[in-house]
């Protein structure tokens, strides 16, 4: 076998070597604070136990800025997309450029500024432990979920590049020794119908296995009023999770998880605003341009409508073993395909001004090892190894006023682009290939100095390399005839290196309140550009981001936990943030670096229970996140906002046991989240300034014995709101997407043992 071949194949050699191993380790128990659990594990009420850290902990003991949601939360707030997650984490939000299911999140102000599918974003979204990069790989997923945490703040030491905002990571349901399961059916307007559902079954005295799906269809509610086109915004997906449990020793253990997901609806609408000249941008002649002012606010008249595709598959296989009293052995294997095709009708209007197909494929494969230690001694550590290989073929198709008759002939063909040098009537193309490779080495130590305070160092080393190959764009008629080669077939390369790390310190006055302080950098690899379509020099290669933090905070709670409080202050410093610019002069697009930025605020979270059967909670988060030097699209950008960064947002919701009695029992919930102004273009162009907004939701589930009732609500209000704007005043308007407006439904649930 090659090197190469070894390389490629090393996570599976990797998991088959320790999987071998296992039954020869010597019987030891796995330490109790080593051992990463899937579940959140209530150890007291109250107090939920979380691996943010690649250990068990306390939540209240991890000395970060975390926010986690539960299942109950999960399932009474019906979250099924990622503006529902966003409106429940302080400083937490996202933009849709390229549609809900494939969501740019922005943490603390930091975020991806480039909607390219070839990108990996600073904010990373891991499933289990693993890795999701790629827009691609995504699919669905929240159903069937233990829980969600989310990390604010770099965290490069454990997780690794591509975290300088932070983590999100979504933890499914594990399988358990016990023969249980639930179905629930639902429906909701827009003519939505849904269902989900898991059962867990004991194969034997040491395995174990669950099985749970998600199904969902709903008319679009984006109103297409052009005869005979069908409404955009609609939903058609199902996922599928197989997990599969092996014990084989009180020492030992593996899961198994596969899982495939499909969504083929139709595709989003855009809200695009004309602009004086309409829509068109003055091409079709005087007057000819395309205005909206006759529709309503989530009507449109979109003649482009394909399907939207995605699909993915993807296996992980995590194991632990227990090497002594006080050593565990962490294996985590993760393989991913996924294919995305979005055909985006971007003027969303009648005419044909501007339609882009974007095509994302492509396969990822990564391996963990990590050792962790417990002991009773002042030194804990974990050192691990990471690699992670990802391939990605991309092309992106842009339709440029292919209706447009410029040579006046009665049809539009490939003379109609070569007559003109403005791209009327031209199809323009670009595609290639990406392959990127990433190692690392890293570590996280632990020091108890006395009874009260704990250092904390961590280091990580990575080494990053990828190519970009063969990347041509073509310039053809519509009728698919070539008129020119702008840029031949090229090849790019990026190798770099980078070494994160993190110091910190924490005390605990008493046993329910900890205080902690850190400094720590953040990473984000290099990118290529994937919008180089005009000339050569588009073809470039954006050098690393990089992110200084300074934090520090409180987490307290009292005896009885009736209050918990977390607290968090923070300072960045933020170089070479990657943006897409456009050369105004030739409209020449380049992947440049943002020298520098600056960010700071807080997040504070309560959660009160003033009575058995009331639990209140709300998250308040406060940004001032600025650039301080640097040129985008020719513009001087000192001083503007950064996008997707509002100065405010909050978060309440409360949740009471109305009855409770032997007849049945009344859940009811209600939620209220609300965000300030903000951009989602860092030129802040005042007329793509978004208003500020607020959110209601509300739930009410009655219960008795295995049976339950709910019936739920989302933006009650019916609120219309921004989740990106983008000038493109050269076709003649500015796009933009919508939030989601009201939605209702009800649903019946059996749980069954």
């Amino acid at each position: 076998m090659s090197a190469s071949s070894i390389g490629r194949h090393a996570p599976f050699l990797v998991s088959a070597g320790l999987i071998a191993l296992a039954p020869g380790i010597a019987m030891a128990q796995v330490p109790e604070d080593a051992a990463v659990r899937d579940q959140v594990t209530f150890t007291e009420p109250g107090e939920i136990v979380v691996t943010a850290q690649k250990r068990s902990e306390r939540a209240i003991d991890v000395p970060v800025s975390l926010s986690v949601l539960g299942r109950q939360a999960l399932d009474s707030s019906h979250m099924t997309q990622a503006d529902d997650l966003s409106a429940s984490i302080p400083n937490l939000r996202f933009s849709a450029t390229v549609g809900e299911n494939t969501p740019i999140f922005s943490l603390r102000g930091v975020s991806m500024a480039d909607f390219s599918l070839n990108q990996a974003g600073p904010v990373a979204t891991y499933y289990d432990e693993v890795y999701k990069g790629n827009f691609a790989f995504l699919g669905v997923q929240l159903y069937d979920l233990d829980r969600i945490e989310v990390l604010r703040g770099p965290q490069g030491t454990l997780y690794g590049k591509n975290t300088t905002g932070g983590a999100i990571n979504l933890v499914a349901a594990r399988p358990v020794f016990e023969n249980t399961g639930n179905l629930r059916v639902g429906v909701g307007n827009y003519d939505r119908v849904e269902a989900q559902g898991a059962v867990n079954l004991v194969l034997g005295p040491k395995l174990a296995a669950r099985v749970a799906f998600t199904a969902a269809r709903a008319d679009g509610w984006f109103r297409n009023k052009l005869p005979g086109k069908p409404d955009l915004n609609a939903t058609r997906e199902y996922g599928v999770r197989g997990s599969l449990l092996w014990e084989p020793s009180a020492t030992t253990q593996f899961i198994l998880r596969l899982s495939t997901s499909l969504q083929n609806p139709t595709n989003y609408g855009s809200y695009s605003n004309p602009g004086p000249n309409g829509t068109g941008a003055g091409a079709y002649g005087d007057g000819n341009g395309y205005f909206r002012d006759h529709l309503g606010q989530r009507e449109l008249e979109a003649e482009y409508t394909p399907r939207r595709h995605a699909r993915t598959w993807a296996a992980a296989l995590t194991g632990q073993v227990a090497l002594s009293d006080t050593l565990t052995l962490t294996s985590v294997t993760g393989w991913d395909k996924g294919e995305l095709y979005v055909p985006e009708d971007t003027d969303g209007s009648p005419l044909r001004t501007l339609e882009i197909p974007y095509t994302d494929r492509g396969t990822q494969m990564s391996q963990e090892l990590r050792l962790t230690s417990s002991s009773s001694g002042p030194l804990t550590f974990i050192l691990g190894a990471y690699y992670h290989r990802e391939t990605l073929f991309n092309a992106t198709t842009m339709n440029f006023w292919a209706d447009l008759d410029v040579d006046g002939n009665g049809r539009v063909d490939a003379r109609d682009c070569a007559s003109n040098a403005s791209f009327l009537a031209c199809v323009i193309n670009n595609r290639f290939d990406q392959t990127k490779h990433s190692y690392a080495l890293f570590g996280d130590a632990r020091y108890r100095v006395g009874a009260a305070t704990t250092v904390r160092l961590g280091l990580r080393q990575t080494w990053d390399d990828g190519r970009q190959a063969g990347l041509a764009s073509t310039i053809s008629g519509v009728d698919g005839v070539l008129v020119a080669t702008p840029i031949p077939a090229m090849d790019r390369r990026f190798a770099t290196s980078n070494l994160s790390g993190k110091i910190g310190i924490d005390h605990r006055l008493g046993e329910r309140t900890l205080l902690f302080a850190s400094v720590g950098r953040g990473y984000r690899a290099s990118g290529f550009n994937a919008q180089a379509f005009f000339d050569p020099s588009e073809v470039n290669v954006a050098k690393p981001e990089t992110l200084d933090a300074y934090e520090a905070g409180i987490k307290a709670e009292t005896a009885d936990r009736v209050l918990s409080v977390s607290a968090t202050g923070f300072y960045y410093d933020y170089r070479n943030q990657q943006f897409l610019s456009v050369n105004p002069a030739n409209a020449a697009q380049n992947l440049v670096n943002l020298p520098r930025s600056r960010i700071y605020g807080g997040e504070l979270e309560l959660d009160l229970r003033p009575l058995r059967k009331l639990a209140l909670h709300a998250g308040l988060g406060l940004l001032h996140a600025r650039a301080r030097e640097g040129v985008i699209s020719g513009t001087d950008v000192r001083g503007n906002r950064l996008a997707n960064a509002p100065a405010r947002t909050l978060n309440v919701s409360g949740e009471w046991v109305a009855v409770d009695s032997d007849v049945a029992r009344l859940v009811l919930r209600a939620d209220v989240s609300a965000v300030s102004s903000q951009y989602f273009e860092i030129l802040n162009i005042p007329r793509l300034r978004s208003p500020g907004y607020a959110l209601v939701g509300a739930s009410a589930t009655v219960s008795r014995g295995p049976w339950s009732v709910a019936v739920w609500g989302k933006n009650l209000g019916d609120t219309f709101y921004f989740t990106s704007r983008i000038d493109l005043s050269g076709f003649g308007f500015d796009y933009a997407h919508v939030g989601t407006p009201r939605m209702f439904g009800a649903s019946l649930r059996y749980d069954f043992r």
